[in-house]
């Protein structure tokens, strides 16, 4: 888990600074980062672990003095891992919070009906753990892509979990 937790604070540190350099707000201005995935139902357990981690990390890096001296401000919501939901929120996150950056997306579908539009709006997407191959590829055909994924691709994490049985754990 503390590695999973390092990463999410390295990349929601990323992000941030990557957009604060680039004066997207004023100095003093908190940097909004919105926090989107299954937080109810049935995925929320994988939901809630990546909020309680991005909040662990973004409480950290607060602590550590901001980024640039900028506090960082997590803006949650729930999808439901439902693709419609997505959708809404995506919207609101960018024309109503205006966030700087967004770190979510457990359930693929819901990755890939609501990515498009901070695609359009330029704002950068952490994928934590949605891995349908199409997530990082959905605008390949764009001279830009602000998509990003941490976690493995589809085709590589059925291989990792099976030589991890066999061969470390000799199941």
């Amino acid at each position: 888990m503390t590695t999973r937790f390092a990463k999410l604070a390295s990349q929601v540190a990323f992000a941030a600074a990557v957009l604060s350099f680039a004066g997207i707000a004023a100095a003093a201005d908190p940097i909004k980062i919105g926090v989107s995935g299954p937080f109810t139902g049935g995925s929320s357990s994988m939901g809630v672990s990546m909020r309680d981690g991005v909040k662990m990390a973004v409480d950290e890096i607060n602590k550590a003095g901001g980024v640039i001296g900028r506090q960082l401000v997590m803006i949650e919501r729930d999808d439901e891992a439902k693709n419609e939901r997505g959708v809404q929120i995506a919207q609101e996150m960018i024309n109503k919070e205006k966030v700087t950056a967004t770190v979510g997306f457990i359930n693929t579908g819901v990755a890939l009906a609501s990515q498009r539009f901070y695609q359009e709006a330029k704002i950068p997407v952490m994928n934590n753990v949605a891995t349908g191959s199409l997530v990082t590829h959905q605008f390949d055909d764009q001279p830009e892509n602000y998509i990003f994924r941490n976690a493995a691709h589809d085709s590589i994490q059925a291989p990792m979990i099976v030589e991890e049985a066999i061969t470390r754990r000799g199941f």
